[in-house]
């Protein structure tokens, strides 16, 4: 059965039980308000959920930490930050429970366009999941980034270390 088929028979949540155990490092999940394109890039699954962002975010964000495999950068729209009440109703309570929703989690604020410009890059080799929520404020994406949950950036890095030192004798 194709990825396509198993996401044609079930839910958002379903198809983000499915997608887990098969993404790793470069993979991402993307929660998205309702304006967020369909991307054409077939490395791309775009599937909707009626509901609100906030559950959906909170639902990838739990499942990500509890695959173990896994973990997430979160980004998000440095835009958001600039939003004002008056242009976007409800933006100041979405702040609100977006930083409940992520406590404790580092999210890096940077311009939508060059967070566009990762997950394209990400796109051409490895799969991204969308999930479209009912939001209707803008700005409001959150993006996962996902990488080994059993091996971390500073173990990385010396494990660089030593095979250059190796290399250099």
């Amino acid at each position: 059965m194709t990825m396509s088929v198993a996401f044609a028979a079930c839910d958002w949540e379903c198809q983000l039980n499915v997608c887990l155990p098969l993404f790793g490092h470069r993979n991402w999940i993307v929660v998205a308000d309702s304006a967020y394109p369909a991307q054409s890039n077939p490395g791309i699954e775009t599937v909707v959920a009626d509901e609100d962002q906030i559950h959906v975010v909170r639902r990838v964000h739990e499942a990500i930490t509890a695959s173990g495999h896994l973990r997430a950068n979160l980004y998000a729209d440095k835009e958001l930050g600039f939003v004002s009440e008056d242009d976007a109703p409800g933006i100041l309570k979405y702040k609100q429970e977006l930083d409940a929703a992520l406590y404790g989690s580092n999210i890096q604020y940077l311009e939508h366009e060059k967070i566009i410009v990762k997950l394209d890059q990400s796109a051409r080799i490895f799969r991204i999941l969308v999930i479209k929520t009912n939001m209707a404020i803008p700005y409001t994406t959150v993006f996962f980034e996902l990488h080994c949950g059993y091996w971390n950036d500073d173990a990385d890095e010396r494990l660089r270390h030593a095979i250059s030192a190796a290399d250099s004798r």
